[in-house]
């Protein structure tokens, strides 16, 4: 992965550089011997640009990062591009060596702030779909917490792991609170496993094992080319935003305070403002079109309005496309057997193949067009472009205690459920999931959202 990306960075950048060549000669006249020069001095300088990505990581995180995208890539890749251009200007000026006009600059730098992502995703991609790129997981542990990060691995195929099994202090079967899980050996026969499995990367994910029997195992493996992930204790609290920090060695994580300065809302406010704005003049005639169709497929108005809970408690009408026949809610006691989440987790009604859902609906649906007006509750007030999930009122009533904290910030369209899987997440894990989003807020993080939710959104899921 880390040559793919070095390909896709050249690639950007040259690109970018002959299309600011092509257009600043396209618009005038251009001395030929000194775009030579500059041709030359660039192709000298692209090691220098690989060093200057190098220097900030941006061939490293995919292996120490295995839920790491191109968009983690954009704040690094910016900076680079920027560094990269103007210092390079500074330097030539100061020089004395032929360096392109400052149009041509400006139009290098544009076209590599987009070029360069660009071909980082399509790298990304090429890597991804070798077989070279999946990684052999063993996680040691046989508790809940690792049962869970072996779920969500296998959920997640994207992230490029495979679980090759379990280990523990003991070998042989484990219950450990729940059911029997078969183990592939004991924390000592660890190296052993490394070579016979080709594993790549050890989760330490809270072993039966002593605190002293634990760190031996990281430090006996840290001597073999093998990555090692540690599955934090109180991992409930730590978001994105945590900062890892030190006392005379000791690391601590600091937590962010949890309430948003009047600035921090403030920023948050005109951000969805501008965004939400944007989108409806861009959005308008695909709107207008919706509106025509779901006119044309069934009987009832456009829009569907439904009571929803917000921020500080108070209640709110959303704005969605109607997608159901117009008494779908008097229907619903009639699908209730249909819930996916009837037998495990009954709080959430999300029936897959509803019938109530109209031909033009279910289009709507999976491509989440239904939920494209909300930017009229934005521009209103009650909801944000990134936020907690809008429960409906019979699901709000099951929120408790420390998990209510996640109305201290207005509900969102898109958020970290929809990221990560919309309905396919169960109740408690998405209040969970509301609860980091708003204790560990961030405008970056809302913009890193909302670019993964772009690429969520071009591809059709099912949606309930």
């Amino acid at each position: 992965m880390r040559r793919l990306l070095l390909v896709g960075d050249v690639l950007g950048l040259t690109t970018a550089f002959l299309l600011a060549l092509w257009l600043s000669s396209s618009a005038s006249v251009i001395d030929e011997v000194e775009t030579r020069w500059e041709i030359v001095i660039f192709v000298l300088s692209l090691p220098l640009w690989v060093l200057l990505a190098r220097v900030h990581g941006l061939y490293d995180r995919d292996e120490e990062r295995t839920d790491h995208s191109t968009v983690d890539d954009l704040f690094g890749v910016f900076q680079v591009v920027s560094l990269g251009t103007w210092g390079a200007l500074v330097i030539t000026e100061l020089t004395d060596l032929p360096h392109p006009t400052v149009p041509r600059l400006i139009a290098f730098w544009l076209f590599a702030i987009v070029l360069v992502p660009l071909f980082r995703a399509i790298m990304r991609l090429v890597g991804r779909q070798n077989a070279a790129y999946i990684q052999n997981v063993i996680i040691v542990g046989t508790g809940h917490v690792a049962r869970l990060l072996a779920s969500k691995i296998t959920k997640h195929p994207e992230y490029g792991l495979k679980v090759v099994g379990f280990v523990d202090r003991d070998s042989g079967a484990s219950l450990n609170g729940g059911e029997q899980l078969p183990l592939i050996g004991s924390t000592s026969d660890l190296p052993e496993l490394v070579r016979q499995h080709s594993v790549h990367r050890i989760a330490i994910a809270f072993s039966t094992g002593s605190h002293e029997e634990t760190l031996g195992v990281i430090r006996s493996m840290q001597r073999s080319d093998v990555q090692i992930d540690i599955v934090p204790r109180m991992f409930e609290v730590l978001g994105t935003n945590a900062q890892m920090h030190t006392v005379e060695g000791l690391p601590l994580v600091g937590l962010p305070t949890p309430r948003l300065s009047a600035s921090s809302r403030f920023l948050k406010r005109s951000f969805d403002l501008v965004g939400a704005v944007a989108g409806l003049l861009f959005l308008a005639p695909m709107l207008v079109i919706t509106a025509l169709l779901i006119k044309l497929d069934s009987r009832g108005p456009v829009f569907f309005r439904q009571v929803r809970m917000g921020e500080g408690e108070q209640t709110f009408r959303v704005f969605k496309f109607r997608t159901m026949v117009d008494d779908a809610e008097s229907l619903k006691t009639e699908v209730a057997h249909l819930n996916m989440h009837l037998g495990a987790d009954p709080r959430m009604f999300k029936a897959p193949n509803d019938p109530r859902v109209t031909r033009v609906g279910g289009f709507l649906r999976r491509w989440r067009i239904d939920e494209l007006p909300q930017l009229l509750n934005v521009i209103r007030g009650e909801m944000s472009l990134v936020g907690p999930r809008p429960l409906i009122l019979d699901e709000d009533q099951h929120v408790e205690h420390w998990a209510r904290r996640r109305l201290n910030l207005k509900p969102g369209i898109t958020g970290l459920w929809q990221v990560l899987g919309a309905s396919d997440i169960p109740f408690d894990e998405m209040t969970k999931l509301d609860y980091l989003y708003v204790t560990n807020w961030s405008l970056r993080e809302d913009l890193r959202l909302i670019m993964l939710t772009l690429p969520a959104l071009a591809r059709a899921r099912s949606a309930y």
